[in-house]
């Protein structure tokens, strides 16, 4: 009876094991496998993003961020991705083929993310990203772990751009951000319409105004002023992250609609172009009357800007000119 009651005990300790083993390489597949959240005590204080040699590190520091030990990173960016690290869901898994096919096949590298409280590792993972899923990713705990689509419940948003290595990305979204008195030139250039372009030079509150490389008499000062003031902040919406590199690439090599080129005080030149934004809605692609296509010299990635920031500087000409 004894050594019945001995082998019953191993048989059912054995079968726990095998359940425990097969419960954890199936649905919900296991903590291992699949715990994608990072949960801390206080708050994270550090997130690490790498990806083929490259590194991004966002450290708190107070009550900022900072981008590489040297930027204060934007906070918007900052709260999606937290957001992102401590809600997000498993949305379903990803068959061996299906990763096979897009990830494997594209060879896409992932993003690793390491999650900090301060020293203590919360959470280590990998992010695919992918334009297989309007959530941008497929995510994997470790190499060899499976894969899965994750989203963060209630937003059906592009959330693998938000595991992005790229400064820029982080930095916040702003074109211009000048004082007038910073302020030493400026250049609009309207590549429809060449009669409207026109340049702005000065300091200390005194301009001229020059169109076709020769001097206007009988400006508006006021008016001059005013124009300049509006370089005092001008953002952009985002990034168009949903853009391919063939998609910018091809974007890129049209003549833009417009060209603004400003010089600050300390010599720093800014050049931004801007073209026309198209929108696809019910399968039928037309411009974009909200919105256009934006890139500096400093980037090659585009961004959104809308009319209702930009607006103020798409000035033609005559609008300087005594009425």
């Amino acid at each position: 009876m004894r050594r019945t009651a001995i082998i019953s005990s191993l048989t059912a300790a054995v079968i726990f094991i095998l359940v425990i083993i097969l419960f954890r390489t199936r649905t919900p597949f296991g903590k291992s496998n699949s715990d994608f959240v990072s949960i801390p005590e206080e708050g994270i204080t550090r997130i690490e993003l790498s990806q083929d040699g490259e590194k991004l590190l966002l450290e708190k520091s107070g009550e900022k961020w900072i981008i590489n030990g040297k930027t204060e990173a934007r906070k918007g960016g900052i709260n999606f991705m937290i957001r992102i690290l401590t809600e997000a869901k498993i949305k379903s898994p990803v068959s061996p083929e299906l990763f096979k096919n897009e990830i494997e096949v594209n060879n896409i590298s992932p993003v690793l993310v390491r999650v900090y409280e301060q020293r203590k590792l919360l959470k280590s993972f990998r992010v695919y990203k992918t334009q297989l899923n309007i959530y941008g990713n497929i995510m994997k705990m470790k190499d060899n772990s499976k894969p899965f689509i994750v989203h963060v419940p209630g937003y059906d948003v592009n959330i693998g751009a938000a595991f992005s290595i790229k400064e820029q990305y982080w930095l916040p979204y702003t074109i211009f951000n000048l004082l007038p008195s910073e302020i030493s030139s400026i250049r609009f250039e309207s590549l429809q319409d060449t009669a409207s372009s026109f340049s702005i030079s000065g300091k200390d509150g005194k301009y001229s105004l020059r169109g076709n490389g020769n001097e206007i008499k009988g400006f508006d000062h006021e008016l001059i002023i005013r124009y300049i003031s509006y370089f005092t902040f001008i953002p952009f919406e985002t990034w168009a992250l949903d853009l391919s590199r063939e998609e910018i690439s091809s974007v890129i090599q049209l003549d833009p609609l417009y060209r603004i080129t400003v010089v600050s005080a300390d010599g720093k030149t800014t050049i931004l172009s801007l073209w026309q934004k198209m929108k696809t809605e019910n399968g039928i692609q037309s411009e974009d009357t909200d919105r256009l296509l934006g890139k500096t010299q400093d980037t090659d990635d585009l961004f959104i800007v809308r009319y209702f920031d930009i607006d103020p500087v798409l000035k033609k000409r005559s609008y300087f000119l005594r009425k």
